[in-house]
């Protein structure tokens, strides 16, 4: 993307990507193994994966959901070989909705009862708006992308509710429409924005203070375009509580291998 190499010795592949998460690179994936599908990750005790699966359901823009695994399981179709324990750069370990570990590797904390969820990330259609001209500032800066916790909440599940989180790219006001038209293509990685222009409207106070990932300076003539976001389930963890989960660190996904075409819609 833009030239941009973030694992540091030529573009890899899915299998390369993961395999150099494993051994400990760390940092945000945006740009890792171009033309591949990234997923999201919550894992939550088996009694609370049907109200993970139906908030999933009923908030389908935020949480669209790609995979789910057998209770125990740290494997995925998605992924052939990949090791959901090891091969995301960055984990999140929740008791009772409190942050209590971020290790880089979540094997010490896997419980045999967790079901897994791989949600759709928006990192998957980044490579068609860099094709199609559409700055991606967050990798040209090589920062993480801002992620925003908005006024919006999702539609509440059994007990499991919270407020939507949105991932915000500028772009410049002439593209807005054209990137609009790219990401709707790709619903099962988000699709379209929720909004652009005016933060406030999503209750945002301050863009340069982000709830997750990293400040993005906007360039001049850019408009703040915001995309519904798969760290939204963290936001349901923090509100909600469960006992248990484990979820990927926000901007480190899970690289598959997918190819990100497959997701996209033939019109």
């Amino acid at each position: 993307m833009n030239g941009v190499d973030p694992l540091g010795t030529g573009v890899p592949g899915p299998r390369e990507a993961r395999a150099r998460a494993r051994a400990g690179t760390a940092g945000p994936t945006a740009g890792w193994a171009p033309g591949h599908a990234q997923a999201n990750l919550i894992a939550v005790p088996a009694d609370w994966a049907y109200d993970v699966l139906l908030f999933c359901t009923r908030n389908p823009k935020p949480c669209p959901v790609l995979d789910v695994t057998d209770a125990g399981s740290w494997t995925t179709s998605l992924a052939p070989g990949a090791d959901l324990r090891t091969d995301i750069p960055g984990y999140r370990v929740w008791e009772d909705g409190r942050l209590v570990a971020e290790p880089a590797d979540a094997t010490p904390h896997w419980r045999t009862d967790l079901v897994s969820f791989l949600i759709g990330c928006s990192f998957t259609f980044e490579g068609a708006l860099d094709a199609a001209g559409v700055p991606l500032r967050h990798v040209e800066q090589g920062r993480n992308v801002s992620m925003y916790v908005t006024d919006r909440a999702c539609r509440p599940a059994g007990r499991l509710h919270g407020p939507m989180v949105v991932s915000m790219r500028p772009v410049p006001a002439r593209l807005v429409p054209m990137a609009r038209r790219i990401s709707g293509l790709l619903p099962a990685v988000h699709g379209a924005p929720v909004h652009a222009g005016d933060p406030a409207a999503l209750g945002i106070r301050d863009l340069d203070r982000p709830d997750f990932g990293d400040p993005v300076v906007a360039e001049p003539g850019d408009v703040p375009v915001f995309w519904a976001c798969g760290v939204t389930p963290q936001a349901a963890v923090m509100a909600s509580r469960p006992p248990f989960a484990i979820t990927h660190a926000p901007g480190r996904m899970l690289v598959t291998d997918v190819r990100d075409e497959e997701y996209r819609l033939t019109l």
